[in-house]
Protein backbone atom coordinates (compact mmCIF):
# COMPACT_ATOMS: atom_id res chain seq x y z
CA UNK A 1 0.00 0.00 0.00
CA UNK A 2 1.09 3.42 -0.20
CA UNK A 3 0.91 6.18 2.74
CA UNK A 4 -0.23 8.73 0.41
CA UNK A 5 -3.82 7.32 -0.60
CA UNK A 6 -6.02 9.22 1.67
CA UNK A 7 -5.68 12.12 3.68
CA UNK A 8 -6.60 11.35 7.23
CA UNK A 9 -5.87 14.41 9.40
CA UNK A 10 -3.62 17.19 10.22
CA UNK A 11 -0.95 17.31 13.29
CA UNK A 12 -1.31 19.66 16.03
CA UNK A 13 1.89 18.14 17.84
CA UNK A 14 -0.48 17.18 20.75
CA UNK A 15 -3.32 15.02 19.23
CA UNK A 16 -2.40 11.33 18.92
CA UNK A 17 -5.27 9.74 17.41
CA UNK A 18 -6.47 9.41 13.78
CA UNK A 19 -9.39 7.95 12.51
CA UNK A 20 -8.54 5.90 9.21
CA UNK A 21 -11.10 7.71 6.51
CA UNK A 22 -12.00 7.11 2.80
CA UNK A 23 -13.18 10.18 0.83
CA UNK A 24 -15.19 9.65 -2.19
CA UNK A 25 -16.10 11.75 -4.88
CA UNK A 26 -15.28 14.73 -6.84
CA UNK A 27 -13.83 17.64 -4.89
CA UNK A 28 -17.20 19.58 -5.67
CA UNK A 29 -18.94 17.55 -3.67
CA UNK A 30 -16.65 15.07 -1.66
CA UNK A 31 -18.17 13.04 1.39
CA UNK A 32 -16.11 11.15 3.73
CA UNK A 33 -16.51 7.56 5.68
CA UNK A 34 -14.91 6.61 8.90
CA UNK A 35 -13.23 2.98 8.02
CA UNK A 36 -13.70 1.22 11.06
CA UNK A 37 -12.21 -2.78 9.73
CA UNK A 38 -8.32 -2.47 7.92
CA UNK A 39 -7.00 -5.22 6.87
CA UNK A 40 -4.38 -6.21 9.47
CA UNK A 41 -0.82 -5.32 7.40
CA UNK A 42 -2.12 -3.40 4.78
CA UNK A 43 -2.09 0.03 6.33
CA UNK A 44 0.58 2.52 5.90
CA UNK A 45 0.78 5.79 6.74
CA UNK A 46 3.10 8.52 5.95
CA UNK A 47 3.30 12.66 8.44
CA UNK A 48 4.18 15.63 6.06
CA UNK A 49 5.26 12.89 3.01
CA UNK A 50 7.30 10.54 5.01
CA UNK A 51 6.62 7.11 5.42
CA UNK A 52 6.31 6.10 9.32
CA UNK A 53 6.88 2.67 10.86
CA UNK A 54 4.45 0.26 12.17
CA UNK A 55 5.06 -0.51 15.81
CA UNK A 56 7.83 1.84 16.08
CA UNK A 57 5.78 5.37 14.83
CA UNK A 58 2.26 4.28 15.25
CA UNK A 59 -0.23 1.45 15.82
CA UNK A 60 -3.58 0.60 14.07
CA UNK A 61 -6.56 -1.13 15.57
CA UNK A 62 -7.93 -3.23 13.44
CA UNK A 63 -11.37 -3.29 14.94
CA UNK A 64 -11.50 0.49 14.86
CA UNK A 65 -9.39 2.10 12.21
CA UNK A 66 -7.94 4.58 14.55
CA UNK A 67 -3.87 4.99 13.96
CA UNK A 68 -2.37 6.27 17.48
CA UNK A 69 0.72 7.69 17.23
CA UNK A 70 3.34 6.18 19.82
CA UNK A 71 5.34 8.76 22.35
CA UNK A 72 7.80 11.17 20.67
CA UNK A 73 6.40 10.28 17.23
CA UNK A 74 3.06 12.54 17.70
CA UNK A 75 3.10 15.21 14.93
CA UNK A 76 3.72 17.83 14.62
CA UNK A 77 1.84 21.18 13.91
CA UNK A 78 0.25 21.73 10.44
CA UNK A 79 1.52 18.30 9.16
CA UNK A 80 -0.49 16.18 6.62
CA UNK A 81 -1.02 12.85 8.00
CA UNK A 82 -1.76 10.19 4.90
CA UNK A 83 -2.48 6.79 4.93
CA UNK A 84 -2.99 4.02 2.50
CA UNK A 85 -4.87 0.87 3.36
CA UNK A 86 -7.26 -1.94 2.39
CA UNK A 87 -10.71 -2.40 4.06
CA UNK A 88 -13.15 -4.57 4.84
CA UNK A 89 -17.09 -3.84 4.50
CA UNK A 90 -19.01 -6.52 6.57
CA UNK A 91 -22.72 -7.17 4.90
CA UNK A 92 -25.12 -9.44 5.82
CA UNK A 93 -27.50 -11.59 2.65
CA UNK A 94 -30.26 -9.53 2.14
CA UNK A 95 -32.87 -11.96 1.64
CA UNK A 96 -33.42 -15.95 3.37
CA UNK A 97 -33.35 -17.66 -0.49
CA UNK A 98 -30.68 -17.43 -3.33
CA UNK A 99 -31.71 -18.00 -6.53
CA UNK A 100 -29.57 -20.34 -9.07
CA UNK A 101 -29.64 -20.54 -12.39
CA UNK A 102 -28.56 -24.28 -13.67
CA UNK A 103 -27.10 -23.27 -17.59
CA UNK A 104 -25.59 -26.42 -18.34
CA UNK A 105 -24.85 -30.08 -16.92
CA UNK A 106 -21.47 -28.95 -15.44
CA UNK A 107 -22.35 -25.53 -14.52
CA UNK A 108 -24.22 -23.10 -13.07
CA UNK A 109 -24.50 -19.15 -12.21
CA UNK A 110 -26.30 -17.35 -9.52
CA UNK A 111 -26.97 -14.16 -11.48
CA UNK A 112 -27.58 -11.38 -8.11
CA UNK A 113 -26.45 -11.89 -4.53
CA UNK A 114 -28.34 -8.97 -2.83
CA UNK A 115 -26.17 -8.06 0.41
CA UNK A 116 -26.79 -5.06 2.69
CA UNK A 117 -24.27 -3.08 4.61
CA UNK A 118 -24.09 -3.46 8.26
CA UNK A 119 -23.21 -0.48 10.00
CA UNK A 120 -20.96 -0.97 12.75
Amino acid sequence: MVPFDQVIGTGNGVLEDFQLKKVYGSAFAPWSRAISKPVAGTVTVAVAGVEQTAGTDYVVNTTSGLVTFLAGHIPPAAASITAGFEFDVPVRFDTDKLEVNVTGFHHGAIPNIPVIEVRL
